[in-house]
């Protein structure tokens, strides 16, 4: 089969690999569509990946072409998105059914080989069967909404908060489209350039509640706009960004720290004190929840797609074959042109 191995740092190639057979508990998928994650840009660039050779890719979908020893044929065939993270099940995290927080995981994409490639195989636990409603895009798209349900489940929101999300992309953006979607009206969003105000505006954000940093001084327009910030989402992973948050926050605020960081994350003193004076909570939120209880994260994401709550799809802004899936890549490293979600799929011709 065809697929992306990244062998080192700066040095992904497209190869003729072996085709995967599934083992003991295992279902071989065929893939059908995989997303490029933010992170996924690092990782092949400029940080490496946790072993290599390795293929990587942790946001798809596809279909059960084979089963292995111990998993029912009745699977073959079905159509089925993946929960990227492979718990050891035995962890005190895992005990709890907090297989995010897993102490010991592996991780398809990063730690084993994932779905830059025509086929990948996959635990059968990680699996989940998608409705006929559910397109392949929309699947490969879970991993990142359930992340972003799970930023909004950390904490305890009500219907009159005044709630910042600062930065656009795509984790942003689903976190606004799923707030504006269950009824939340004060929403605000920091983010640059007019294609992210154009994508979160596509959600039902109001024009005047997006906040354009290039152009405005951001703190000045949501003291302006929206007073002071009852919930507040970092999802940058900068210090300046977290900051503001900590400035901007209303009395007994709630800050959800969703980003990766960038660099070391610092805070002045001065910041500092405004946690401890205004009594803010800090959350941290990682990853999503995945239990196979029908209120996980997942699930609850598939019950949002069925019901139109949320159209995924909107944030796609590029689409291609596998042999030119590292043109999105490069788009994505260098910023030549606009984008949110870079998706490959099937349907523009794996090859």
């Amino acid at each position: 089969m065809k697929a992306y191995v990244l062998h080192g740092v700066n040095d992904i190639r497209l190869e003729e690999v072996d085709k995967p057979g599934p083992g003991k508990g295992e279902v071989l998928l065929k893939v059908m569509a995989c997303g490029v994650c933010g992170s996924d840009i690092p990782r092949i660039y400029q940080n490496g990946a946790h072993n290599m050779p390795l293929i990587p890719g942790h946001e798809f979908s596809g279909i059960i072409e084979e089963v292995g020893e111990g998993v029912s044929e009745k699977l073959a065939g079905k159509r089925a998105g993946v929960f990227p993270l492979i718990p050891c099940r035995e962890c005190k995290p895992c005990r709890d059914k907090l297989y995010e927080m897993c102490r010991s995981y592996d991780y398809l994409g990063s730690r084993s080989d994932g779905a830059y490639a025509e086929y990948v195989k996959v635990p059968e636990w990680n699996i989940i069967e998608l409705p006929d409603s559910v397109s392949y895009e929309a699947a490969a798209m879970l991993e990142p909404i359930s992340v972003a349900l799970h930023a909004i489940r950390r904490v305890d929101l009500n219907k009159k908060d005044r709630i910042a999300v600062c930065g656009m992309g795509t984790i942003g953006q689903l976190i606004t489209m799923i707030l504006i979607s269950s009824g939340y009206s004060e929403v605000y969003s920091i983010g640059k350039g007019s294609a992210q105000k154009e994508r979160a505006c596509s959600s039902g954000l109001l024009n005047d509640r997006y906040c354009d940093t290039r152009k405005e001084d951001t703190k000045s327009w949501i003291r302006e706009k929206a007073g002071d910030i009852d919930v507040y989402f970092e999802c940058v992973g900068k210090n300046e960004t977290l900051s503001l948050g900590v400035e901007c926050a209303a009395p007994r605020g709630r800050i959800v720290t969703v980003g990766n960081p960038y660099s070391d994350m610092k805070l002045d003193r001065d910041i500092y004190w405004k946690i401890l004076r205004n009594q803010l909570t800090v959350s941290g939120t990682w990853n999503s929840s995945f239990t196979h209880d029908k209120d996980d994260d997942w699930h609850k994401v598939i019950d949002m797609m069925q019901s139109g709550l949320i159209l995924p799809e909107r944030l796609i802004t590029q689409r291609l074959s596998l042999s030119d899936l590292e043109k999105g890549l490069h788009i994505m490293r260098d910023k030549t042109e606009d984008y949110c979600k870079v998706m490959m799929t099937a349907e523009t011709g794996i090859d």
